[in-house]
């Protein structure tokens, strides 16, 4: 994978970076077994009151049905690379030999098509295969993993990153999370053997205003540029600065720790997530 610049020869091409999909397969088209439409919300609940800002518009977009789970045994084998306009990673197209039923899934980096891939008890850890917790080796990086058993994978699932697998205590299984977090989840959960593809996302610049609006997110408000009535942090004579940094319903924004101090999950926490500070 690499990124690729183009010659200014319009506005918004000169700063523009995007990402070579080489590891698309060329001509694939989505699975019509495997899509669903999907409704634009423009940021608006089923109130129809508006709890998103910033969010309208965009290409219409269909969902593509990803098998999370991963809880069906047997041996499948890998059909194409398609992209995904719902998420950052790439996704595979794969066929049962069983059965001959085809699925979609998170595709990990370096899979290609043809390759075979297998969930379940006794598989080997290679890249793609969805294995129990208990049966993953230690320092192995995974992706799509299962915060409880059977939910089906939730964590670890945008473009290039990985969870990796530090030990064992008791039930539990020990990961180190993208975010920098190390926590424990129960051994009866899976995982999928791999980092996610698409690893140069966070590099792309869209290079203009448009593209943003295509994928239907609209123009943000500086906080500092509204009126008292709107935000805490508007108002003032001139330029000012805003005072102290808050959120729109006057919560502090920086640093302000919003996590429950009463939540169940915090005693399989043991390091919280860098703070960036």
């Amino acid at each position: 994978m690499a990124v690729k610049k183009f010659n200014p020869l319009t506005p918004g091409l000169r700063f523009r970076v995007a990402v070579s999909r080489e590891e698309l397969t060329k001509g694939a088209k989505p699975e019509k077994s495997l899509i669903a439409p999907k409704k634009s919300t423009g940021g608006r609940n089923s109130d129809g009151r508006r709890t998103m800002r910033y969010r309208g518009g965009g290409h219409k977009r269909r969902y593509r049905i990803i098998d999370f789970k991963r809880d069906k045994a047997g041996v499948a084998t890998v059909q194409s690379i398609q992209y995904d306009p719902n998420r950052s990673a790439y996704i595979a197209l794969i066929q049962y030999e069983a059965d001959g039923e085809k699925s979609y899934i998170i595709a990990p980096k370096g899979v290609e098509v043809g390759q075979k891939v297998m969930s379940g008890r006794g598989v080997a850890p290679e890249n793609g295969n969805c294995l129990f917790l208990s049966e993953v080796p230690l320092g192995a990086f995974v992706h799509n993993v299962e915060l409880h058993p059977g939910q089906g994978g939730s964590l670890v699932r945008s473009a290039g990153t990985s969870a990796l697998m530090m030990g064992r205590e008791e039930r539990y299984a020990v990961l180190k999370m993208p975010s920098g977090e190390t926590r424990r989840i129960l051994l009866t959960c899976r995982a999928t053997i791999g980092v996610v593809s698409n690893p140069d996302h966070s590099l792309e610049v869209m290079g203009k205003a448009g593209r943003m609006r295509w994928k239907g997110w609209r123009p943000r408000n500086r906080a500092v540029a509204m009126n008292p009535v709107d935000h805490p942090m508007g108002g003032g004579e001139g330029r000012a600065s805003g005072g102290h940094p808050r959120s729109r319903k006057g919560l502090k924004a920086k640093g302000m720790k919003t996590r429950s101090r009463t939540k169940a999950s915090n005693a399989l926490i043991i390091n919280r997530r860098k703070s960036g500070k």
